[in-house]
């Protein structure tokens, strides 16, 4: 949250100048708040830890927060009941007719496939094309990050030689930017995909500024110029345990999966993981509230 200090306090431009939220007095007279309305878009196929894991950081902040859950209804999900869906989930049918002040898409474990051949690819076209209109900002997750950057920026995923599965290190390139606002230079993400995209056509975009990279990850946040977007190509948002579990669960299956990078003490699987990405995974999350949608969206939708 912004600090509320006098016009004229000594230390009012010092602190505009290390990029501290500074608001005026006047100015926060007239500030009117209310509750946050934000659109979890979930194509996660286990809905209710995916659930939990967002929940749990978009409540971690002073503000109120009214969460609503989208499912695709062009897509049949396997893995969640129908009655949870029935009771807890909006099509996008039933929530077009109104704003939203934040968006997620989520990731989902889809990448192999052109994202034309998504049987709920132009639905979620349509979601994207509304939101420009209907949400001030939307985060979106891994694979909904690579989908945005093709719908919106025209860039392509590619295929990895092998699965990027682990807790890698990467660097912020501008530590004043608001989104990154408390960052360490230097911070772990966890990542599991068999995609990626290229930094070089990010770097080369216009619109985009890429806010932080990893040497064995890659690209990690980019932010769209006009602050509306923001791609987060790993899961800040996984517990401790999710890698493992993951792993555990392709290992029983058979598939040909290493072990996940810089995860398990000694690389021992039999060893629990330790979580060192937590305490950045809720500042993201608090600066996208606050800068990007607290700050930004109008008390009255028109």
């Amino acid at each position: 949250m912004p600090i509320n200090i006098h016009k004229q306090l000594p230390a009012r431009q010092l602190l505009k100048e290390e990029k501290i939220f500074v608001m005026d007095e006047d100015k926060a007279i007239l500030q009117d708040i209310r509750p946050l309305s934000i659109l979890i878009v979930n194509l996660m196929p286990e809905k209710e830890r995916t659930e939990l894991q967002l929940l749990r950081l978009l409540g971690n902040t002073p503000l109120q927060v009214n969460i609503t859950f989208l499912n695709m209804a062009s897509h049949e999900s396997k893995n969640i009941s129908k009655n949870h869906l029935d009771e807890f989930y909006k099509t996008f049918e039933e929530v077009k007719h109104r704003k939203f002040d934040g968006m997620i898409i989520t990731g989902a474990p889809i990448e192999h496939l052109p994202f034309e051949k998504v049987n709920y690819w132009e639905e979620l076209v349509a979601i994207m094309d509304w939101s420009k209109k209907n949400v001030t900002s939307v985060l979106h997750i891994c694979w909904g990050a690579q989908a945005a950057l093709y719908h919106h920026y025209g860039i392509d995923k590619h295929e990895l030689s092998k699965k990027c599965f682990g807790v890698f290190s990467h660097q912020t390139s501008d530590s004043t930017v608001k989104l990154v606002r408390g960052f360490n230079d230097e911070f772990n993400a966890p990542h599991s995909r068999y995609t990626s995209i290229s930094v070089e056509e990010i770097n080369n975009n216009p619109e985009l500024t890429l806010l932080a990279v990893s040497e064995d990850a890659g690209a990690f946040i980019i932010l769209s110029n006009d602050e509306k977007h923001i791609m987060i190509t790993g899961h800040l948002e996984y517990d401790a345990t999710t890698l493992a579990e993951e792993y555990q669960r392709d290992h029983a299956k058979g598939v040909e999966v290493d072990i996940p990078e810089n995860y398990f003490p000694n690389d021992d699987p039999s060893q629990a993981p330790l979580n060192t990405w937590r305490s950045h995974t809720h500042l993201l999350f608090s600066n996208w509230l606050n800068y990007y949608v607290y700050q930004e969206t109008p008390y009255e939708w028109e």
